[in-house]
């Protein structure tokens, strides 16, 4: 058996080797992280609209009387705050405040939320919402919905415009984080704007089957906008421009939504949640580490996993980090000692066991105007 043979595969991996993708293990999934390459594909998302193929992402669906009751337990924002036809981002955490994963929790209706996980999670994530349905006995149902979807996401400020071709959804009612069930491509069809590129756009859920088809209509439908299909190298340096966390870099089991300066994602105020005690802990005593974004001063680029210091001393370590197309800089984001997790401190990156200077500064690095 080859190496690529024991990967999991979404429903458009033949599309994209017929593409001419380069092809990568990304989570124990066989992905394309580039195309036509990942500058172009980054400033094509900024500029027109680009489409990707985000179908190794989970799917989980909860259903019931009481399926809120299960999915504000589990998850730290105050999804009892949704109206129908919303979604939010939230913490999936532990006991101990640390992350199970970073969640999307739409509501369907009262009894009915669906969770969108990150690709490597979504079986143990599955398995600690289960060990918490069990542990809680809420009277609902939990399904790892995961094959039933395939999921494309058409990102950039012509994607609105290029999805509008294929549906006769009236797209432009639909606000940031919001979505609706209707018909694209003549299937049935999941539509959210959301997405994880800092631009408008959608992302939608349909039968895995007829992913091929539906990928080649947004192509044809984009043409005139200059579409192309992006890879995750230019994902996740759209995302990073962003600030959007990376589970796995930004956060993990060992980090807090606190530290990860995403206390607006934890509501102390709502009912008992899975991690909320650790965490209430952690704001009393104060945290002592921070995520923050830099900019390198030096010639040299910050990538993840360097060591990060501070007066000469090791204070920190990088989370993220490369360059940043639409900026024309080098940037990352790094933890800190929290007293120097402000913008404007000068820090030095061990870059191939060599100190090059760099300073903190405001994120998100990038912000597209309205």
């Amino acid at each position: 058996m080859s190496d690529s043979a024991a990967l999991r595969v979404t429903p458009l991996n033949a599309v994209h080797r017929a593409s001419g993708a380069k092809m990568v293990d990304f989570g124990g999934w066989d992905m394309p992280v580039q195309y036509s390459g990942i500058i172009d594909e980054h400033n094509t998302v900024r500029t027109a609209v680009g489409l990707f193929d985000v179908s190794h992402m989970g799917e989980i669906e909860i259903r019931g009387p009481q399926a809120l009751n299960l999915v504000d337990h589990i998850s730290s924002n105050w999804a009892a705050k949704l109206k129908i036809g919303q979604a939010h981002y939230s913490g999936l955490l532990y006991e101990h405040g640390g992350f199970v994963d970073d969640i999307l929790v739409h509501k369907v209706a009262d009894d009915h939320f669906f969770i969108c996980v990150n690709a490597s999670n979504q079986d143990k994530d599955y398995d600690h919402i289960v060990a918490q349905h069990a542990a809680t006995g809420f009277d609902c149902t939990v399904e790892n919905a995961g094959p039933k979807y395939a999921q494309l996401a058409i990102q950039g400020p012509k994607g609105p415009a290029t999805l509008q071709k294929l549906t006769a959804v009236d797209l432009a009612p639909i606000k940031y984080y919001h979505f609706t069930d209707g018909i694209v491509c003549g299937i049935p069809a999941r539509i959210a704007r959301t997405g994880y590129t800092g631009e408008d756009g959608f992302e939608i859920y349909v039968a895995p089957e007829e992913a091929p088809r539906v990928w080649g209509e947004v192509l044809a439908a984009g043409a005139e906008f200059g579409i192309k299909p992006i890879g995750l190298g230019a994902r996740n340096t759209l995302r990073l421009e962003c600030k959007m966390a990376l589970y796995g870099h930004e956060i993990d089991a060992t980090l807090t939504p606190l530290e990860a300066d995403l206390a607006w994602i934890v509501k102390f105020d709502k009912p008992a949640f899975v991690g909320r005690e650790a965490l209430l802990k952690q704001k009393e005593a104060g945290i002592t580490r921070k995520l923050v974004g830099f900019e390198m001063v030096g010639r040299g680029i910050g990538r993840d996993g360097y060591e990060v210091r501070l007066n000469g001393e090791p204070a920190g370590w990088v989370t993220s980090g490369g360059p940043a197309p639409t900026l024309g800089k080098n940037i990352g984001l790094c933890y800190l000692p929290v007293a120097a997790a402000e913008p404007g401190q000068s820090i030095e990156i061990m870059v191939r066991n060599q100190p090059v200077e760099a300073r903190t500064i405001p994120t998100p690095f990038y912000k597209r105007a309205k």
